[in-house]
């Protein structure tokens, strides 16, 4: 079967329907959404483990054309999001763009058009291609010896066995990540025996969480203003957190006194906050939001195992100091595939130069966004986009408006074609590299999801998020090389 349509969208969560949203107003009105599972909602489709929830403010975490004045929580729970996401996709009628179950198998530039293939088999045809596939929907398991051989129910986080009953259970966790850190508290209600095996421990802040009242939401529903302010002030309170991971004394005196203080009205046990402590500095790796997680710690039924895993058998989980651990559930928090998915994607450009190909020696996009030999696609939450202290809705959207300006461009001058310059994106590689070398997160002491296998930093923005904006409101052609309807090219 072949289809075609002017732009296709990889992906239906936040990304795609932002991307979605500007693309018709741009004026290309021919949007196909191809989605992988049977509904949008992206990383909040995808995660229904208990306590699942955004570690961003409500208000910020909505995208500015379509706030909501009904959210019922400061920082809303996974249905929630996802609820929202569904009531923007039904009122701007981006139900009836999206073609559900059609995974990405194949996407090939042919010199004029995307020639893209699903995994069942269906042909699509694109002037533009958009991956909003985002970083964090493809679970990660270590390769643990015996993981195989597990007797008992054992399942990823993000792919939570909601028919699998906890109660009275011997759990095992491996992993102290951000779904852990909210999983955990929940799941310690009931089981018999939580036991946690942590490879390396997080920096855990409280945060300022709690129902906001129906009269309050009233008025923001009537003074739709009202919403709006608030977002700005929690943008810019999120911004001036930037300055623990440049560093600042006295932003990072103070996130280390929150963080102390959090963990010694919850922990008594000396050797318990030992092993709670980070051997590394605060900022380096993501910097966790929780009210319930030490208070969690602290249960006579909840065990935490300073140390990774070393093996799995069918009843036992050992750490590599040989500390052993009867389970009879083995629940997996270890994140997500992020430096690496260029492995699962499929994307020949220009001259049969291949994804894979283009980012062996790591991943990389100008600006994040547009790929050097990929004509006429663009990648949203690309390379150097990811962020650690505040909402990534606000650099999906100054992506989608850099892409939207480029779109009216193209209009304009009768191009064909446009792909990322070659000298801007080893230029901006560059960049992104010198300013990573001394920052937290290269000489914090840690190692993370955010470096690659090389130890390169190729996930994170290292400047704020007005920085971003700005850069990518102001950046427009002299960007690309395009190519003009005659077939001529020009830099």
């Amino acid at each position: 079967m072949s289809n075609s349509t002017d732009m296709l969208i990889i992906g239906a969560g936040f990304s795609g329907l932002t991307m979605a949203l500007e693309a018709r107003k741009r004026g290309i009105s021919d949007i196909t959404i191809l989605e992988k599972a049977g509904d949008i909602g992206g990383t909040w489709r995808e995660n229904t483990y208990p306590g699942v929830a955004c570690d961003i403010p409500s208000h910020l975490y909505s995208m500015a054309t379509h706030l909501n004045p009904h959210w019922s929580r400061a920082y809303a729970g996974g249905a929630e999001i996802q609820a929202y996401l569904q009531n923007v996709a039904r009122t701007e009628g981006l139900y009836k763009l999206c073609r559900f179950h059609q995974a990405l198998r194949s996407a090939r530039w042919d010199g004029a058009q995307w020639q893209v293939e699903t995994m069942d088999g269906q042909r699509w045809s694109a002037r533009f291609l958009v991956s909003a596939i985002g970083a964090l929907h493809l679970p990660r398991r270590p390769d643990i010896p015996g993981a195989c051989d597990f007797a008992g129910p054992s399942f990823h986080s993000a792919e939570w066995d909601h028919n699998t009953a906890l109660q009275d259970k011997r759990v095992a966790v491996i992993g102290t990540g951000a779904s852990a850190v909210q999983f955990v508290p929940e799941i310690a209600k009931t089981a018999q025996q939580v036991t946690i095996f942590q490879r390396s421990a997080p920096y855990v802040l409280p945060r300022p969480d709690g129902p906001i009242a129906p009269w309050v939401r009233q008025l923001y529903h009537h003074l739709p203003i009202l919403p709006r302010i608030r977002r700005h002030l929690i943008y810019m309170l999120y911004e001036f957190r930037h300055g623990v991971f440049r560093g600042e004394p006295r932003a990072v005196a103070f996130a280390m006194k929150m963080w102390q203080r959090t963990m010694d009205q919850a922990i008594s046990d000396p050797a318990l906050k030992q092993a709670l402590t980070p051997d590394y500095a605060i900022g380096c790796k993501r910097i966790l939001s929780s009210n319930d997680w030490y208070p969690a710690l602290a249960r006579h039924n909840v065990r935490v195992v300073p140390h990774g895993v070393a093996l799995i058998d069918p009843h036992h989980i050992t750490a590599t100091d040989g500390t052993r651990a009867e389970a009879d559930i083995l629940i997996w928090g270890t994140g997500f595939h992020v430096t690496d998915m260029v492995e699962r994607l499929s994307i020949t450009g220009a001259e049969g130069l291949t994804l894979r190909q283009a980012w062996a020696d790591g991943m990389e996009a100008n600006l994040g966004t547009a790929i050097a030999g990929f004509p006429n696609f663009f990648m949203l939450l690309g390379p150097h986009t990811g962020l650690g202290h505040n909402s990534v809705v606000l650099m999906i959207e100054a992506q989608v408006g850099h892409i939207g300006r480029v779109l009216t461009a193209m209009q304009q001058k009768g191009l064909r074609s446009v792909e990322a310059d070659t000298a801007k994106q080893a230029e901006f590689t560059r960049e992104m590299q010198d300013r990573h070398a001394n920052s937290i997160w290269q000489a914090g002491g840690c190692t993370s999801w955010y470096q690659d296998a090389q130890g390169r930093n190729t996930t994170l923005w290292p400047g704020t998020v007005s920085e971003f904006r700005k850069r990518m409101a102001q950046s427009g052609l002299e960007q690309y090389h395009t190519v003009t309807e005659k077939g001529g090219e020009s830099r």
